[in-house]
């Protein structure tokens, strides 16, 4: 029977009983041992980077910069004397780094040149005060150390970081989540480009303050972990201390099933990616070890296991439209991996892609880099296919690739072949993945080990007294569950939380409702809904602060109009924060109407009906009359009252 690739997908894909996110329940992740933790990065609020005194949040375009510098890195041996996988690999790749550097935001630092400044003191303060929100138990002395990142995002090579607090806990409405620790880092480049052995960053972000809170592995459910990070990132927010916009803040998602292996989605940049991430990591995951099973099965001596290469004469691939970069064609025979190649991963992926996928990173040929057997739409014809397996000397059971790529860079692609196929038969390879905002992922690099780290010599301890720790827990703000409860308290819909908090406007939200008396629903209600709204279509003025929704009510209140003229008045504020309320009155055309003048038109406006709408029933009644009223009822009347009236 000849051999269906689409089909064994499918087939595949029904063994390891993957379903879409939405009709998942928790028996779904109980039955795979759905597990996940958090690493959630925030960038700090302060005037000057970490370890120099560059401006802190001043970025440039990717063609605006005043030098280049173009550097190779390669790996050293751990505290321990051991070399760390990731830089090993890294290191593998023989890339070019190019930094593109910008007067204006980068220094002799940033470039490994000149030594380190003392620790931002700022910055420092900030990232206390939020490992103390954290219930983080505190350090009693600062040891900053290093951390190798052999891909170029910093230029020396290492990123300076430094543990604040360990073991603490965060509360959410229905479990609690425990804290690994806090450490306050050195943000690294912005990558513009990566093509082939040449990566491209940008070094306006590099060095600005940022703190990483890591979790452990509580989360059971991919909905539990969008929660999680939603809180963290809340809970920095709170502070007033910390950027928001994009890139601000970041997290990397550490997913594993029973079974597997922790594997770090890295950079996930909206926590909205989160649930269909993790959903889809997990299943991956759990594909891949029923497919080693599979394997495991035909395959009695999987240390023996080898594959076989032989090269290509072009003339076999006729027809076949090959890359621009296919200056060599290496056919391999994967023994005994029929129906590997072609067994469903992710949505529209399969174990093909994670072959790819490590081509394209380690041996650096881009797609296409590789024709395999199992392919849903046949590149290579069957005849052709039947040739090269004769070459190869292949069984019924084995599965064909073709690597095509530069003459330099083909040993690296067929140990790295090799290397993943070997993997396959053992488990699932410990691995950062970048992430897409369709739920998939691609492989990124080697996961990070502890070899990686070792103490900075340029820096020394920052002891932390008790009295200091004492002063700052004086000023912290309220923990998000208390807020969180508080809200609930006040019958604020619950679909309003998100935005509230992710723009701290719970602090302004509390001081409208106690200093000026307003129902508790409609402020909540007048920020999660109407301002909301108002936000995502309009152009909001530079100079618009928040804070003057205060003033706008204060305003309503004194002038005795009602609160509902607030959502009138809200757009014409967000674009003229500097106009004052009363012109904003005027250029509405508001004019002040007392309530006994605007009741006094009901009976006229109900006979009125009567004579234009015989057949009119009494709700069509009242929603004519309340539609001719409320034009004019805005600001000078309560529309719930009003409504009664009619």
């Amino acid at each position: 029977m000849r051999f269906d690739p689409k089909r064994n997908y499918e087939k595949s894909r029904k063994k390891a009983g993957y379903i879409p996110l939405k009709d998942a329940t928790q028996k779904d992740y109980d039955r795979i041992g759905f597990m996940s933790g958090l690493e959630v990065h925030q960038q700090l609020l302060t005037k000057e980077k970490l370890f120099c005194h560059c401006p802190a949040g001043v970025y440039n375009d990717h063609d605006d910069y005043d030098a280049e510098l173009i550097r190779h890195m390669r790996p050293t041996l751990s505290e321990l004397g051991e070399y760390d996988g990731t830089a090993l690999m890294e290191f593998k790749t023989r890339k070019q780094i190019i930094y593109r550097l910008k007067n204006q935001s980068a220094c002799t630092y940033e470039v490994d040149d000149t030594p380190p400044f003392p620790m931002n003191r700022e910055a420092l303060e900030i990232a206390l005060e939020i490992s103390l929100l954290s219930k983080l138990n505190i350090v009693g002395e600062v040891h900053i150390t290093r951390k190798q990142y052999l891909d170029g995002s910093i230029p020396t090579g290492f990123q300076r970081t430094a543990i604040l607090g360990v073991e603490g806990e965060i509360e959410l409405p229905y479990k609690k989540i425990r804290l690994i620790q806090l450490s306050i880092e050195e943000d690294s480049c912005r990558e513009i480009s990566d093509i082939g052995h040449t990566r491209v960053y940008k070094t306006d972000r590099l060095g600005m303050p940022l703190i990483e809170t890591v979790t452990y592995p509580d989360c059971m459910n991919p909905y539990e972990v969008k929660d999680t990070c939603d809180y963290i990132r809340f809970l920095n927010r709170s502070t007033g201390k910390v950027r928001t916009g994009m890139g601000a803040g970041r997290q990397d998602v550490n997913v594993s099933c029973r079974g597997g292996s922790r594997v770090e989605i890295k950079g996930v940049a909206h926590t909205k990616w989160i649930p269909r991430l993790t959903h889809n990591e997990a299943f991956r995951q759990w594909s891949l070890l029923l497919m080693r099973d599979m394997l495991k099965e035909r395959i009695k001596n999987t240390k023996k296991w080898m594959m076989k290469p032989v090269e290509l004469e072009k003339r076999i691939l006729k027809g076949v439209k090959l890359p621009g970069h296919a200056e060599k064609l290496m056919a391999v025979n994967l023994p005994d991996f029929r129906g590997a190649l072609s067994w469903f991963t992710q949505p529209g992926k399969m174990f093909a892609d994670e072959i790819a996928g490590r081509l394209k990173v380690i041996a650096c040929i881009e797609h296409p880099n590789m024709f395999h057997s199992e392919e849903f739409e046949p590149s290579v014809s069957e005849k052709q296919w039947k040739e090269i397996r004769e070459l190869l000397d292949a069984g019924e059971n084995d599965a064909q690739v073709i690597i095509t790529g530069p003459a330099e860079d083909i040993p690296t692609a067929i140990e790295t072949v090799e290397e993943r196929c070997q993997m396959a038969l053992e488990g699932i390879p410990n691995e950062t993945r970048k992430s897409f905002e369709d739920g998939t992922t691609v492989f990124e690099r080697v996961l990070p080990g502890a070899d990686r780290m070792y103490p900075d010599t340029d820096s020394a301890p920052i002891p932390l007294d008790d009295d200091y720790i004492e002063k700052l827990k004086k000023n912290l703000p309220g923990d998000i569950i208390d807020n969180y409860k508080k809200l609930k308290e006040w019958d604020i819909p619950e679909d309003t939380y998100t935005y509230i908090f992710s723009k701290d406007h719970f602090g302004l939200i509390s001081r409208i409702i106690k200093e000026l008396g307003i129902d508790p629903k409609f402020v909540g209600t007048f920020f999660g809904h109407t301002l909301k709204s108002v936000e995502n279509k309009a152009c909001c003025a530079d100079d618009f602060k928040y804070s003057i929704l205060y003033h706008m009510f204060a305003f309503l209140k004194k002038e005795k109009l009602d609160f509902d003229l607030a959502e009138k008045m809200l757009p014409v504020l967000m674009q003229n924060a500097k106009m004052d309320f009363e012109s904003i009155l005027n250029s509405l055309k508001f004019k002040r109407v007392s309530a006994e003048i605007i009741l006094e038109q009901i009976p006229v406006l109900n006979e009125k009906f009567g004579n234009n709408h015989k057949n009119g029933n009494e709700i069509s009644r009242k929603n004519w009359v309340m539609g001719q009223l409320r034009g004019v009822a805005i600001g000078n009347m309560n529309l719930t009252e009003l409504s009664k009236k009619i």
